[in-house]
């Protein structure tokens, strides 16, 4: 690239096309300044990179993989002369999505949607280094084989047709998918404007006080560990509030109802996490993985050698929203998968304390645990 002028964006572009996942050597794209601007980094990256949209440019900074003299900048860095700016190029997204015959649990299906009940152990979309075995994948083979329709076409470019929201890989739970892209664009604006309902049930590390509280804690990416995210006191940390409830306790652990306000990546378990009641099984954020021997007594029938909780004990129990062609409320509901409901057999037999009566819940646990 030349010094902040004139830059060949086809060759660019095509460069960016041609790598692959396995490539060795990333594209990179380096710019001088040979003047000073009055822009922002994010804004300049823009008109040099125009196949890149702010968004993904923004990510890239986040992800340093974007540096201004060999150092790590924000969206906001202003640029000055002299400066050098280097990108390291991701590969294009993969716009074909294989279809794979993976069993689902469907909650719902019409016309417009496809409501899930989604697994443990298995991502949403296709992204690097999971080009297969996800739900997307999973879908396209049920409408070639199985049922009308197909994704909706918002997102493909990314490797995300219908993809709405998402729910972290080792979270189970109600997940929803557009078929068509009226559906998409009208449920995505009730996702962004906050008036979906959203209900989880968590078993956390931990007897928690109050039975009740609003969880108000910025949260943006982890400062070291990039793979992680944390609580930011900065000017990176994004407004982020949890509320919680209190449904059963326990001996050392307590069974909650969350209510999301806001969607942040990692906001729950971080958020519990910050306050000393980890989720159980969430070893990146301070919980602990189970086995039986770690809630039920020595003199127990149960084979306390066995894995109970391998995996975060997270579950996306309801979700709620306006149907985007009907316009009614609707509601969907998915049961505790079977590691966490057997999780709070045990600890319901042999560690129970109360079940305080807590205003505003909305789950109900008859018809959600099997234990009940």
């Amino acid at each position: 690239m030349n010094a902040g002028g004139k830059i060949d964006v086809a060759a660019l572009l095509r460069a960016q096309q041609e790598q692959t996942d396995s490539d060795d050597s990333p594209v990179e794209a380096v710019f001088t300044l040979s003047r000073d601007l009055d822009k922002r980094l994010d804004r300049y990256l823009v008109d040099r990179i125009p196949f890149l949209s702010r968004t993904s440019l923004q990510r890239l900074i986040a992800e340093e993989a974007v540096t201004v003299n060999g150092r790590a900048p924000k969206a906001s860095t202003h640029l000055h002369l002299g400066d050098v700016v280097r990108v390291t190029l991701p590969p294009p997204p993969s716009k074909e999505i294989p279809a794979e015959d993976i069993a689902l649990r469907i909650v719902h299906e019409d016309a417009e949607l496809v409501v899930i009940d989604k697994e443990d152990d298995m991502i949403v979309h296709p992204a690097r280094g999971n080009q297969g075995g996800t739900i997307i994948n999973a879908l396209a083979w049920r409408f070639a084989n199985l049922s009308d329709g197909q994704l909706s076409t918002v997102g493909a470019d990314q490797a995300r047709p219908g993809v709405v929201h998402r729910l972290d890989r080792h979270t189970t739970g109600v997940l929803v998918a557009a078929k068509t892209e009226t559906a998409h664009w009208r449920l995505g604006k009730q996702f962004q404007d906050r008036t979906t309902r959203k209900r989880y049930l968590a078993v956390v590390h931990g007897e928690v006080e109050p039975l009740a509280d609003v969880i108000d804690l910025p949260l943006g990416k982890h400062p070291t560990q990039r793979t992680r995210y944390a609580v930011r006191h900065d000017d990176t940390g994004k407004p982020s509030v949890t509320l919680y409830r209190v449904r059963e306790r326990y001996e050392g652990f307590t069974l909650l109802e969350l209510e999301l306000r806001t969607g942040r990546t990692h906001q729950i378990r971080l958020h519990l996490s910050h306050l000393g009641w980890p989720v159980v099984g969430d070893d990146i954020y301070g919980g602990r993985h189970l086995t039986v021997a770690d809630v039920a007594p020595r003199d127990a029938a149960e084979d306390r050698r066995a894995p109970l909780m391998t995996r975060q004990a997270l579950h996306a129990a309801l979700l709620g929203f306006v149907h985007p062609a009907s316009g009614e409320d609707v509601t969907y509901l998915a049961p505790l998968h079977d590691d966490m409901d057997n999780l709070v057999t045990l600890l319901r037999r042999y560690r129970f304390l109360d079940a305080p009566t807590v205003a505003g819940v909305e789950l109900d646990l008859d018809a959600l645990i099997s234990a009940s």
